[in-house]
């Protein structure tokens, strides 16, 4: 065999190429970490057909249906028909979500059951502009009051339901509005003659992970609390003030008609208004921090770094040891330490990852520590490398927990590393040791 096969150059580009031969199958693991996700998100769809999906919802709005005639193309009369939309002048929403987790299978998903109420005023000076400028006849008596929920499955309960002082009910309804399903209650908007409407409606809405609120007045304010003590604030509009502690959180949304772009009152054709007026809706995640998965994600992507630094260990005995490892010996240590993200990640979902994590951490790091004292022929070696493997896992936890700081900490550590490396190394004159190991090795 040539003698260049023998120097601590090839030596080293071989244990380079094992290692970075080790990302084919944490490939792999990263991508059965992804599918376990989408079970878990199977999961929660699957709850939330019985209990209420991901749950948007609106106000009270005014729909009232027109006419307009005017000349098809053999310039003969003909009725087309629409419908015209006013939205409230002022709206003041209140929400007080209860919530618990559910599991199906092995998978958790946070539910609630929320207690929303809205007060509103519908300005009739508002009403009597846009109908003027609508250019269409209204047919007031045939107007409703529409609430728009996005999955009406987790419409619980409808408490008291008031429209100027009067109890009313509200009726389900094939129309929607914002792209949503709606409940409506009916009114006679030319009884009214010229009157503002008020209203006040509460309702119990179960839903799951996310409760979302449209804006659909001049001027909205939105009150949102729930015992949940991670709430990500998602959507077009971000609370104007927030208290979040380990008993949950407090949230308040205030809302203007300039903060969106669409206006007080449009036409069932007007075109993107659904659209946009999805695009408005804000609210809360049901956040789950650190999830197994996440975790699992994230223990990932340090894994190949982990690997290649006990390589470089296992090398650094061979050197100053002036022993000899084979490139096996090398592969069976990677793949110890590639079960170690496949046994984490089992363990992970029936006990949590903390447990799940120590149990791992412990097997590999036992198996690898009694194989490296076989293959150095030195029970202290092995007793080292479980040391500063036991470390770098300790370092890698530490990782995954401080999400803000990951960074930070991981190029510290990494330089802490390599300057560790470069003084352990600073005696070893590397050309002499590649002579004499070749010489050693020479029949």
């Amino acid at each position: 065999m040539p003698g260049w096969m023998h120097s601590i150059t090839a030596k080293v580009l071989g244990v380079a190429a094992l290692a970075l031969l080790m990302l084919i199958p944490l490939g792999s693991i990263q991508s059965m970490v992804g599918e376990r996700q989408e079970l878990n998100a199977q999961a929660a769809g699957n709850v939330a057909k019985g209990w209420g999906g991901r749950q948007v919802v609106g106000g009270l709005m005014l729909a009232v249906p027109a006419e307009q005639t005017v000349l098809d193309a053999n310039q003969r009369q003909v009725i087309t028909r629409s419908t015209e939309f006013v939205l409230a002048d002022r709206m003041a929403t209140s929400a007080t979500m209860s919530i618990e987790r559910r599991r199906y299978g092995m998978y958790e998903v946070p539910v609630y059951v929320a207690d929303v109420s809205f007060v509103g005023h519908v300005d009739a000076a508002d009403v009597a502009t846009f109908r003027q400028a609508s250019g269409r006849s209204w047919l007031g008596a045939k107007a409703e009051l529409r609430l728009p929920v996005a999955d009406l499955q987790g419409l619980r309960d409808v408490g008291d339901v008031r429209v100027n002082g009067k109890q009313v009910r509200l009726v389900s309804s094939t129309a929607r509005a914002g792209g949503l399903p709606v409940v409506s209650v009916p009114i006679d908007l030319d009884a009214l003659a010229g009157q503002s409407i008020d209203f006040t409606v509460r309702i119990k809405l179960a839903g799951t992970g996310s409760l979302q609120f449209l804006p659909m007045a001049r001027t909205g304010t939105v009150d949102l609390q729930a015992p949940w003590p991670d709430p990500s604030f998602v959507g077009a509009a971000l609370p104007v003030s927030r208290r979040v502690d380990d008993r949950g959180f407090q949230a308040q949304w205030r809302v203007l008609d300039l903060n969106r772009d669409y206006g007080q009152h449009w036409n069932e054709g007007d075109a993107n208004v659904d659209t946009r007026m999805a695009a408005s809706a804000f609210g809360v995640e049901l956040f789950q921090p650190g999830s197994v998965y996440q975790q699992n994600d994230r223990a990932g992507k340090y894994a190949l770094l982990f690997i290649a630094m006990t390589f470089v260990v296992f090398f650094l005995y061979e050197v100053l040891q002036r022993l000899r490892v084979h490139p096996v010996q090398y592969l069976l240590v990677g793949a110890a330490m590639v079960v170690f993200y496949v046994l984490l990640l089992a363990l992970s979902e029936q006990l949590g990852f903390a447990l799940a994590y120590l149990m791992a951490a412990l097997a590999v790091v036992g198996i690898i520590a009694g194989y490296a004292s076989a293959v150095l022929r030195a029970r202290r070696a092995g007793w080292t490398l479980g040391v500063v493997l036991g470390l770098l896992y300790a370092v890698l936890y530490g990782l995954i927990g401080a999400e803000q700081y990951a960074l930070l900490i991981g190029a510290v550590v990494l330089l802490a590393v390599v300057a560790l490396l470069m003084y352990l190394t600073r005696h070893i004159d590397w050309y002499t040791q590649g002579s004499t190991r070749m010489n050693r090795e020479t029949p």
